[in-house]
């Protein structure tokens, strides 16, 4: 069985067609699967405490008020994996993708990659670090040519390797692809052991290595049939754009639990992208959704698509709402903003509290708690100023200062909360910690009351999907029924978004969203349970038993909760 190695490939130079703009159009080479697209929806707008994570940490981290390690606000979030961006047809390919990154900044902040094709040549350059402090002017010069791909990866610590930055390229017996994923497969354990049970031998650390090799030891022809041949043998989550000397392939899991769109350039450029905040940058127009289980081939002679096999109801992650997109982005076919403000708008019809003021945790509870204080007839009110300028390094005191990592990152405004009674609207509580420091900043700044609105609903379940989350002992809710958790965190009173109301606010699109972060159902169930590493399991900062760590690997949970 033949091997793949990464690498920057030599190739025999095959000519690389460049499409004239008017010679971009749209063709089908199997009868559609897919429905008709339809326009984005305007979401209906509707009316002293138990630890739970004891056993993960030791005795010293048992309490908020004993935490030394520094703690980002961001930290206790769940983290999209990765945001992907494809152009085709374009003379300044790398710098539009540059800028399309940029956009995508919000996905992936550890490592960002661009591949292009030129005479035939994939050329690559990547690095660890954001997207401006990877690329400047004279790298962007050494990425010529009309397609390009490129990637923003996040990853904890322990993963951080350069050599895990994507795009990858790999050269094989009949040229060489580069290929950028948003997702996680859940049989990946299983596809790795077989390859290299067959000869394989993988560079790499990630999952996509994996989709590579399927494709090298693939003997359908044409090559974009690879890819479906590979594609076929995968399960859980991709969203993927691959790059060839004279194509780009666009591709999405039949549950599309990952977005991806397409949008075109007034030249004719097709791009592909996590989100439309990246096609509005580079004024490309949205056009659709790359479908559930679609691929869409884009060459000289147009846009090409064609089912990658026949698909069930769609699964498409719930927290692209809640959390990771930018409000300006349609996601799944419906405006962000505009499902932020109506889960805002449901807590303050279903949890009303009597208050003075309503703030938001920045940047991602902001739409929803102007949705809230709209509902209430309350002011909406700047009480935490967020800085942008800390990293993920800094000078700690030697005199150890209480939240000192949550003070780096928020500052409370007495003269918004001093003697006020607040509600503070957050997107999500993860494991529990960050809202307890916050709580206590806006008590320790004057608030008479504080009142914690969460946009979502408890979260008490790992994602596989292509999303960082915790274990499922680490997920406060997973531990703590809700009035538990206010006593931990603080609060004068606390409140869930139902995921009852979720479903309703959705309406018809309600059955194609994956919500197994709340209900513990997965719609692939994940064998092989939660792919962390070491690195990454150290990095957490967890000090528990290492023997839950079998060959790098932390056993996720194999029921259902």
């Amino acid at each position: 069985m033949a091997s793949t190695a990464l690498s920057s490939p030599s190739l025999q130079n095959p000519t690389f067609l460049s499409p004239h703009p008017s010679s971009l159009s749209s063709k089908t080479l199997s009868k559609p699967c897919f429905p008709p697209f339809s326009p984005p929806q305007k979401p209906t707008s509707l009316k002293s405490s138990i630890n739970p994570i004891s056993p993960f940490f030791s005795p010293k981290n048992q309490h908020p008020d004993n935490d030394d390690k520094f703690i980002d606000v961001s930290d206790d979030k769940p983290r999209e994996e990765c945001g992907v961006v494809g152009i085709y047809g374009d003379s300044e390919a790398s710098r539009l993708c540059y800028l399309a990154l940029h956009a995508l900044q919000h996905r992936g902040q550890e490592g960002a990659g661009i591949v292009t094709v030129n005479d035939g040549v994939l050329q690559s350059i990547t690095g660890v670090g954001l997207v401006s402090e990877v690329f400047n002017e004279t790298k962007l010069d050494q990425l010529p040519g009309k397609s390009t791909i490129g990637h923003v990866r996040y990853s904890t610590a322990g993963s951080s390797m350069l050599k895990n930055v994507q795009p990858f390229v790999a050269g094989y017996r009949f040229g060489s692809v580069g290929v950028a994923h948003n997702g996680n497969l859940v049989n990946y354990k299983a596809l790795r052991q077989n390859l290299e049970e067959n000869g394989s031998i993988f560079n790499t650390s990630s999952d996509t290595e994996v989709v590579l090799h399927l494709i090298a030891i693939s003997k359908a022809r044409p090559f974009f049939l690879r890819i479906v041949d590979a594609c076929e043998q995968l399960e859980g989550a991709y969203s993927m754009v691959f790059l060839t000397e004279d194509k780009l392939v666009a591709v999405r899991d039949p549950f599309g639990f990952r977005p991806l769109v397409m949008g075109r350039r007034s030249n004719g450029a097709v791009v592909f992208a996590s989100e439309t905040c990246a096609l509005d940058l580079i004024e490309a127009t949205y056009e659709r959704e790359v479908y559930p289980g679609e691929v869409l081939v884009v060459d000289k002679d147009g846009v090409q698509s064609l089912c990658l096999m026949p698909h069930p109801v769609s699964k498409q992650c719930i927290f692209e709402h809640i959390y990771f997109s930018l409000p300006n982005s349609i996601v799944f076919g419906r405006s962000v903003y505009e499902s932020r403000r109506a889960f805002g708008i449901i807590l303050a019809t279903e949890s009303p509290v009597e208050c003075d003021v309503v703030i938001a945790v920045p940047d991602s509870g902001v739409v929803a708690a102007l949705g809230y204080a709209e509902k209430a007839g309350v002011p909406f009110q700047q009480g935490l100023i967020r800085s942008h300028y800390v990293g993920r390094t800094f000078i700690e005191p030697s005199q150890r200062i209480r939240d000192f990592g949550v003070k780096l990152k928020l500052a409370p405004v007495k003269a918004v909360l001093e003697g006020k009674r607040v509600v503070v609207v957050d997107d999500s509580i993860v494991r529990g910690t960050t809202s307890s420091k916050i709580v206590r900043l806006i008590k320790e700044a004057g608030a008479k009351e504080v009142h914690m609105r969460i946009a979502c609903p408890p979260i008490i379940g790992s994602c596989y999907y292509g999303v960082d989350t915790p274990s499922s002992e680490e997920l406060i809710s997973n531990r703590l029924d809700v009035e538990q958790i206010r006593e931990y965190i603080g609060s004068d009173s606390l409140a869930f978004l139902s995921i009852d109301s979720l479903r309703r606010m959705l309406g018809n699109d309600s059955p194609s969203f994956c919500y197994a972060c709340f209900s513990g159902e997965y719609p692939v169930e994940p064998k092989e349970g939660k792919i962390k590493s070491i690195g990454d399991f150290v990095d957490d900062g967890l000090t528990g038993v290492l023997d839950s760590i079998d060959g790098a690997w932390v056993q996720g949970p194999r029921h259902k909760y």
